[in-house]
């Protein structure tokens, strides 16, 4: 295993089933739209899965199922150390069609489960009929647990009012330090149902990556922005983030960042940088 991390420091928190996942997942949007790019990318994943970022994020929308081909590759032979989260397209929402999209991002990705299949945002077909088929998939064998993406708090209160709606996992959501809206209200209506956020684009897609307020706290670990950007997210309490990484380098500098430790000092600055919201807004999507 490589040296630049310490499995031990690979931090987990609990779904509601009880089952316990890393907060430094792998995300993959993006991933398998260049022929010339998926060596690097299916080598990257496998790096995460030494440093144990066993958490891998796909979905049948990216590259048109490209990036679910690009993660059965590098899940290969490994597939029972990963846990593997799809998401189905709102398209792709009712009863048949959950079924459907779920067989072939099984078939995409050379499996016979997906440990969390998500609803990948709100849709014009009934929630109920969505639920119940994620439930038979689950009767199945064919997904182990089910959530969902982009859901605001008044998406999530209709969700647990559902029959089997409280068996939601995650929520998966734009969520840095440049997007803080969640933190009014959609956190802490999850939180205290003890369901997770899960983070994509923690470091909205490297913009925070340059950012000169966040480089003034990364000189004090001997870090680099994007790395304070990731750590932010991490230590929220609740929070799974799903950075994208299609470099080995970039593997490597993701798992570093699980070793730092935001300060008080830290947080306030940050506070300052990028101020929570003070009102409801939009849940934010791109």
């Amino acid at each position: 295993m490589p040296p630049s991390i310490n499995r031990s420091l690979i931090r987990t928190l609990k779904l509601p089933s009880g089952e316990a996942v890393p907060v430094l997942g792998q995300g993959t949007w993006k991933m398998g739209e260049d022929r010339r790019r998926r060596a690097d990318e299916v080598a990257a994943l496998k790096l995460g899965l030494d440093l144990g970022i066993t958490l891998i994020d796909t979905a049948e929308m990216y590259a048109s199922g490209g990036a679910e081909e690009v993660v059965a590759e590098a899940i290969a032979g490994r597939r029972d150390a990963t846990f593997l989260v799809s998401k189905v397209l709102p398209s792709n929402a009712s009863r048949a069609g959950v079924k459907r999209a779920c067989e072939n991002s099984l078939k995409r990705l050379a499996t016979d489960r997906i440990d969390l299949y998500l609803l990948h945002w709100p849709g014009s077909v009934p929630l109920s009929e969505t639920v119940e088929a994620f439930e038979a998939l689950k009767a199945a064998g064919k997904i182990r647990h089910w959530g969902v993406s982009n859901f605001d708090t008044d998406e999530m209160e209709e969700l647990v009012g559902l029959d089997h709606g409280g068996d939601v996992q995650t929520n998966q959501v734009l969520y840095n330090l440049s997007r803080r809206g969640p933190e009014f209200d959609l956190a802490p209506w999850c939180a205290e149902r003890g369901i997770p956020l899960m983070a994509y684009s923690p470091v909205e897609q490297g913009a925070l990556a340059h950012n000169t307020r966040l480089e003034v706290v990364a000189a004090r670990h001997n870090a680099t922005a994007a790395q304070i950007a990731l750590a932010w997210v991490m230590m929220q309490d609740g929070v799974i983030a799903i950075p994208k990484a299609g470099r080995q380098e970039h593997v490597r500098q993701n798992a570093a960042a699980l070793s730092i430790e935001l300060t008080p000092q830290d947080f306030a600055d940050l506070d300052r940088a990028f101020p929570p919201p003070t009102r409801k807004r939009g849940l934010e999507m791109i």
